[in-house]
């Protein structure tokens, strides 16, 4: 049986498709076999984060409708091949998904996946609702600033009340926290908000910090997943996911690197 993934936040462009890509890559690179799919109705994302937005014959709605088999419209990677995509639809109709129809692609996908990874849109409308309802596991993903925690936490109450496994009585979604964007230097001049900071109002399992980097944009701009490079971000993003299958990797990432003379020696090469 499949565990199902929601990577979800309260407020838009904290990097949830960033985030849903990497970590869907990562597990598929440890041999999972993982279909990530994108459940931002009209302004899908993902494929172009993953490359394959030329490939996109059919998609989730599609399958929903029965205009297409979901086999039909999985992207299977070039690169990796235990992942699949299964990319959103660019309709204006937001209310075309249905619990139903989802649950029926999630059972679909469980019978061939070992992880489903959920990208869903920003904030508590219905497509959001729709990529929570089944998951088991969810990977909260924020920034480090006031408004984008305090959304994360209204988040983090929908999803212990209003999920299949809250209606059913059945054990909560597992809930971690992912911090993007995180620069240490402005945490240590007050700044940002630091991962403590975080902590102390959210209080869920902090899977693991990603740094601002450059790399990130241009990874996406280029269709390749960070991981697939040398960065800051891509060692992160795979930390994240040996901490996510239970691996005891140290926090990296967190404190400003080198003290004075080290960074003003670095400035000087």
């Amino acid at each position: 049986m499949a565990r199902v993934i929601v990577v979800t936040s309260g407020k838009g462009g904290v990097g949830k498709t960033t985030t849903s890509a990497n970590i869907a890559f990562s597990l598929a690179a440890r041999g999972y076999p993982t279909c990530v799919v994108d459940f931002d109705i009209g302004l899908r994302n993902l494929d172009l984060v993953l490359g394959c937005e030329r490939r996109v014959v059919y998609d989730f709605v599609n399958v929903i409708q029965g205009e297409a088999k979901l086999h039909q419209a999985l992207i299977r990677d070039k690169r990796e091949k235990n992942l699949a995509i299964l990319p959103a639809s660019q309709t204006k109709n937001k209310d075309v998904l249905t619990i139903e129809g989802v649950g029926r692609v999630i059972d679909e996908l469980s019978q061939e996946f070992a992880y489903i990874v959920c990208d869903s849109p920003a904030g508590i409308e219905q497509g959001a609702m729709h990529a929570m309802y089944y998951a088991d596991d969810a990977f909260v993903v924020v920034n480090p600033e006031v408004s984008s925690v305090r959304d994360a936490d209204r988040m983090i109450g929908l999803l212990t009340a209003k999920s299949r496994r809250a209606e059913l009585g059945e054990e909560p979604i597992r809930e971690y926290l992912v911090v993007t964007r995180y620069q240490p230097r402005r945490v240590a001049e007050g700044e940002m908000l630091s991962a403590d900071d975080i902590l102390d109002t959210l209080r869920i399992k902090l899977l693991g910090v990603v740094p601002e980097s450059e790399d990130v944009l241009q990874s996406s701009n280029s269709g390749e997943p960070v991981v697939l490079g040398k960065s800051s971000a891509g060692e992160a993003y795979q930390d994240i996911v040996a901490r996510y299958l239970g691996e005891d990797v140290p926090q990296r990432f967190m404190t400003v690197e080198g003290g004075f003379f080290a960074r003003l020696f670095k400035r000087g090469r």
